[in-house]
């Protein structure tokens, strides 16, 4: 089966997770390709339709596999190929976005939602539609001694450590409420998860006491599978598909967006050295990237046993 996927190069590189999934489908014994779309807004994305055709012509795949709806919409202009389109969240959760998304959807053979919120916030035949959350690779989150992660990362053995899930300056990350939650706990620091490799990532999971998530919006975040793959412990407000995966578990906490809320939840954590089983989880939920791109293999072959 020969796949194309195309996903916004606009940052230099493409996302990891596509790429990561790109690489899982391969494994899984896809012959794939990665096209990028270059610019910003529909005007922009038009001028990649002559080049993805011909991109088509040279590579003939079976399916065309688009992250995110503005390039879905674009894949969809062709008629050559079935076109799959994942949607991560500001494609749905942005009202202007969601419109372009949902004339995607209408076009596409299929449609994948990374989280069961962001599919009920629009409609689409339930017929050609699923939920699949993007994989991790669990060879890039091994389990590292919590002492050693500290001293390859530079941190105090005895501090209080809470890793940030993302980039303060990024403002659907809302750092300002994770602040407030950490101003009155003493002797906490507040980590930043900006400017590191991969390998570090994993490092900071192994080392820090727990995960905080704050964030106005999100899809299905990498970051909360990537915190669970190194058993690190999660306080997360409601958002994206969270509370999905972590509910009813003792892999974390789901609490109110308040600082006094989240402040009271990040002190139970703090006050134990236990880990969790969160790795376990992973697998048992068919997040990790070999499960996920089984996964999608199958509605690539109804697909092309309906065509």
């Amino acid at each position: 089966m020969r796949i194309l996927i195309v996903a916004s190069g606009n940052h230099g590189q493409v996302a990891p997770f596509v790429t990561e999934q790109a690489e899982a489908l391969r494994r899984a014994g896809c012959a794939v390709t990665l096209f990028e779309v270059k610019g910003r807004g529909m005007r922009s994305y038009l001028r990649n339709l002559k080049p993805l055709k011909a991109a088509i012509r040279t590579f003939h795949p079976d399916i065309v596999h688009a992250h995110y709806g503005l390039c879905g919409l674009l894949c969809t202009l062709q008629r050559r190929v079935p076109v799959v389109i994942t949607y991560h969240g500001s494609d749905i959760n942005l009202p202007r976005a969601r419109c372009l998304s949902r004339l995607a959807m209408r076009r596409a053979a299929f449609n994948i939602f990374v989280s069961r919120r962001l599919m009920d916030k629009v409609r689409v035949n339930p017929g050609k539609a699923a939920v699949i959350p993007c994989g991790i690779n669990l060879t890039d989150f091994p389990l590292n001694d919590k002492s050693e992660a500290r001293q390859r990362m530079g941190l105090k053995l005895d501090g209080h450590y809470v890793l940030f899930a993302g980039a303060f300056g990024n403002a659907v990350k809302n750092a300002p409420l994770a602040q407030a939650a950490c101003t009155g706990l003493p002797d906490v620091q507040l980590l930043e998860l900006k400017g590191y490799t991969r390998s570090q990532v994993a490092l900071l999971m192994n080392a820090c006491d727990c995960l905080l998530m704050t964030s106005f919006s999100e899809g299905s975040p990498q970051v909360t599978k990537e915190a669970l793959a190194c058993n690190l412990p999660i306080v997360s407000v409601d958002v994206g598909d969270v509370a999905e995966l972590i509910g009813g578990t003792a892999c974390g906490t789901i609490v109110p967006a308040t600082p006094g809320a989240i402040a009271a939840a990040l002190r139970v954590q703090l006050s134990s050295t236990r880990r969790t089983e969160g790795r376990n989880l992973v697998l048992a939920r068919g997040i990790d990237n070999t499960s996920v791109a089984n996964s999608i293999i199958s509605h690539y072959t109804q697909i092309l046993n309906t065509v």
